[in-house]
């Protein structure tokens, strides 16, 4: 048995093994100890002498629960189950690994979150950095080549559980690991040669030309190195794989790693949970392939506009006809998950009930149909048409199978009587036998004279006759004794044993056939896997439609209007979450006009807690929400499409990475200036307050003039740095808003309101008072800040710094940034005729004013 073991621990390193021993997964060694250690098990030893083997284990039915356990806890876990029927045997059981399992690799319903996809990705970095993912629950396999730059966007798009890499290869610094298990891999797997090999392989083809791939892609190495992984830890068909597809990022909306977590589109800042996320608020979809696939749309909405327009067209329809979307969300309801059930299938893990779940599935497709014919939309339409109803398969599996089936199949009777004739002799058979018994205990106790006779049955004799003490004498010399219980003897006769092994053979052959029946038609589910998986996506976008339709009508969205030009017009706009989350009527909406005439860049200043950060986080997501096919929040939106939303707003330190709260802020501040296109939509909360006054204070002015000159984009602007609405004056394309605050009895009342112009001051004073900070500060703050105010005014009262001169063109308030004094020589240049001057009397004034300059500076430095 050990030899066995130690052979099958062989062909898994690095895994831990879960070994069948009749009724348990036993685990040894070391294996013993981590399991005991992680799933509370009570850790005993195989021998007892001086070198005890430590082992543990658990019952085999409860594998699920334990396998949760493990995989949650990043372990590798090979399953080593018993391969031949313990009778049929001939000596030892065979044993075989039968499969490994990783985060990356979960098929079964009990270890997977039915609203999440569960990724298993594999990256290929370098200077063109490939990626490969696949969800092997439903067969979705894609992959892209982007830019190193990119890598930790692109993960934080997909959010892998586990990555494979090579073991030479390393993930850049600024890569974010979030709980990703990293599975290191041979360099072999990764090579172009093996990858076009699996691929082909798999796929049976002899170019992927037909996929969208040259075969000298920078994808191959990547995928292949997937396709490999799954050979080698499932150790089934992988035949629900049926396509590679390519990720086109131009054409969805960008979002790095930063902007999602700001926004918190698909889980919350805090707590990292969905709750409380724009996806959650979003998802009222009715079945579990539907909410992932709005997780997915969520996550990359497009980027080309008669896409979006497609999309708004269908919902607007359902939304005009609510009739029309109760009915469909109705039906979903008796949707099943068809794409991880089609996953079980093709690797031959599925139940009877999971067949019985398809079925059921199937029987609901004609009313979907039914209601989708002769649709208005183009996009309503192509579903319509795409809806493979697969009547040939739904009526062979209600044929076959009972209204309740079990969820295993070596529990027989899940196949319908009347479907298989000899199947119902069997049973017949099985069923008549208990007829007979108690025919046979009748006759018995009459022959006898023993009116207390009664038939029995155990495993470990079958059929018996038993007789208690005091007929002891009345038992007939054909009765052979078998077994002396309390007050009475057991017998056996020849006709009762003959009975028997015909009764126990009609049923276990009765098993075994409906366990062939089953395979047959599990076979005949995965000969028609690609109908059936297009018609489970066809569901899932059925269900986020009618599911957007309904979000649409029951919080009172609007349609947007989607235009190429770079505008941003939204009256009465919500933020989404806070609206839906805030008790009804009582979230302040708001307006927002960001174009050519009103200035692409607002500068928006206001006091801490009055609500400046929910009204630029509102924007960017009704922007998005736009580009994944949703109405929005408002009453009205017309929404210029986005290549790129940046959100830098809030930030934390990364000490493991060696970043300060700073760093972080200047780094995705940095990324978001180089990145920028006129087409972006930006969002920027308080950038500099990481620093002193004056640097965070340049640093936010300068990052507003690049902007503004540089890069043309949409931008909102949040600060408490004044000084920066200025700008307004010099800036063509910079608009000055606050958020409308009240004082009254020395109390500050939050409008929550956006208006016109800019904020006279930013109430931090007050806000402190309101967090409870003791008075003697807050008396003490407010005469500082008189006094700094005052130092820092000029003869007339406005602030020495950025102080533009009178009648002069808006460039020269970038001069005075730092309130420098003029300079002498200032006069004399502004003084000079360019018209008149000569080429040698300029030479002659530059030298004269360097050598001036140069005078000068010793004395200063002393």
């Amino acid at each position: 048995m050990m030899q066995q073991y130690e052979a099958a621990k062989r062909t898994c390193p690095g895994a831990l093994l879960l070994f069948r021993m009749g009724d348990f997964y036993e685990l040894f060694h070391e294996d013993a100890r981590t399991a005991a250690r992680l799933l509370q098990l009570t850790l005993t030893s195989r021998d007892k002498g001086q070198d005890p083997t430590p082992m543990a284990g658990f019952p085999h039915h409860q594998l699920d629960s334990y396998l949760a356990k493990l995989v949650a806890a990043g372990i590798r876990v090979a399953v080593c189950d018993q391969v031949e029927d313990a009778k049929q045997a001939k000596g030892l059981v065979r044993r075989e690994v039968t499969r490994i399992v990783t985060p990356g690799t979960l098929v079964d319903d009990a270890l997977l979150d039915p609203l999440e996809n569960n990724f298993l990705a594999a990256v290929a970095p370098g200077p063109t950095c490939a990626m490969a993912w696949v969800e092997l629950s439903t067969g979705r396999f894609e992959a892209t080549h982007f830019p190193e730059a990119r890598l930790s966007d692109e993960l934080a798009r997909i959010a892998p559980v586990e990555c494979l890499l090579a073991d030479e290869a390393e993930l850049p610094p600024e890569v974010a690991s979030n709980g990703m298990l990293i599975t290191r891999r041979a360099g072999w797997a990764f090579s172009r040669q093996t990858g076009r090999e699996a691929l082909h392989k798999h796929f049976g083809t002899a170019t992927l030309a037909g996929f969208g791939f040259e075969d000298d892609a920078p994808e191959i190495p990547a995928a292949g190195a997937i396709l490999d992984y799954l050979t080698e830890t499932q150790k089934s068909s992988l035949a629900h794989i049926q396509r590679l597809a390519p990720y086109r990022r131009e054409a969805a909306l960008e979002i790095d790693e930063a902007t999602r977590r700001s926004l918190e589109i698909t889980c919350t800042l805090r707590a990292g949970r969905r709750e409380g996320s724009l996806l959650a608020v979003m998802d009222r979809t009715q079945t579990a392939m539907g909410a992932r696939l709005l997780a997915d749309w969520v996550g990359a909405p497009l980027a080309d506009r008669p896409s979006i327009e497609n999309r708004h067209a269908a919902v607007a329809e359902l939304v005009a006809e609510d009739a029309l979307t109760a009915a469909l969300r109705e039906k979903l309801r008796e949707v099943y998950d068809v794409q991880r059930l089609l996953s079980r299938v093709a690797t031959g893990r599925a139940s009877p009930r999971d067949l019985s779940f398809l079925a059921r599935t199937l029987a609901a497709l004609p009313a979907l149909k039914a209601k989708l014919t002769a649709r208005s939309s183009r996009r309503l339409q192509e579903l319509e048409a795409s809806l493979d109803l697969c009547p040939e398969i739904r009526g062979r599996l209600e044929a076959a199978l009972a209204d309740d089936c079990p969820l295993l199949s070596r529990d027989g009777g899940f196949i319908r009587a009347g479907y298989n004739d000899r199947l119902d002799e069997l049973r017949q058979l099985a069923s008549g036998g208990k007829q007979w018994i108690a025919e046979y205990q009748a006759a018995e106790a009459e022959r006898t004279g023993i009116s207390s006779l009664k038939v029995g049955f155990n495993k470990v004799f079958g059929y018996y006759l038993e007789v208690t003490h005091a007929h002891r004498d009345k038992v007939p010399d054909d009765y052979i004794r078998k077994q002396t219980v309390k007050n009475a003897e057991r017998y056996v006769t020849p006709a009762l044993k003959e009975h028997e092994e015909k009764l126990l053979s009609a049923d276990e052959q009765s098993k075994q056939l409906e366990y062939e029946l089953f395979l047959q038609l599990r076979d005949a589910v995965a000969e028609q896997l690609s109908r059936l998986e297009q018609t489970a996506r066809t569901l899932s976008e059925i269900d986020v439609l009618a599911a957007l339709a309904d979000l649409a009508r029951a919080r009172g969205y609007c349609r947007p209007t989607m235009t190429e030009d770079a505008v941003l017009a939204i009256a009465y706009g919500r933020h989404p979450v806070l609206d839906a989350l805030a008790p009804e009527g009582t979230f302040v909406p708001n307006d927002v006009v960001a174009d050519d005439e009103h200035g692409r860049m607002l500068v928006i200043t206001g006091p801490n807690m009055a609500g400046k950060s929910t009204y630029i986080r509102q924007v960017a997501l009704i922007t998005l929400m736009a580009q994944v096919g949703s109405f929005v929040p408002a009453r009205s939106a017309t929404i210029g499409i986005a290549d790129r939303i940046f959100a830098r707003v809030g930030a934390s330190d990364e000490l493991s990475r060696g970043r300060s709260t700073f760093m972080v802020e200047m780094t995705e501040t940095a990324r978001i200036l180089n990145t920028a296109t006129g087409r972006s939509l930006v969002i920027l909360d308080e950038i500099g307050r990481g620093t002193s006054t004056y640097d965070g204070l340049s640093l936010a002015w300068a990052v507003v003039e690049f902007l503004h000159e540089r890069v043309g984009c949409r931008t909102l602007f949040a600060t408490h740095y004044h000084e920066l609405t200025d700008l307004a004056s010099t800036m063509p394309q910079v608009s000055n808003l606050n958020v409308a605050v009240r004082e009254w009895q020395d109390e500050l009342v939050f409008l929550h309101k956006i208006v016109t112009g800019p904020a006279d001051k930013s109430y931090g004073i007050h806000v402190a008072r309101l967090a409870g900070v003791p008075p003697e500060v807050i008396e003490r703050a407010k005469e500082i800040l008189a006094q700094l105010e005052a130092e820092h005014l000029d003869e007339e009262g406005r602030p020495k710094i950025a102080r533009p001169e009178t009648g002069k063109p808006g460039r020269e308030l970038q001069l005075t940034l730092f309130g420098v004094a003029e300079h002498p020589l200032l006069d004399e240049i502004r003084q000079v005729d360019l018209e008149r001057t000569t080429p040698l009397e300029a030479f002659q004034l530059l030298s004269r004013w360097r050598a001036a300059l140069a005078v000068e500076r010793p004395s200063k430095a002393k």
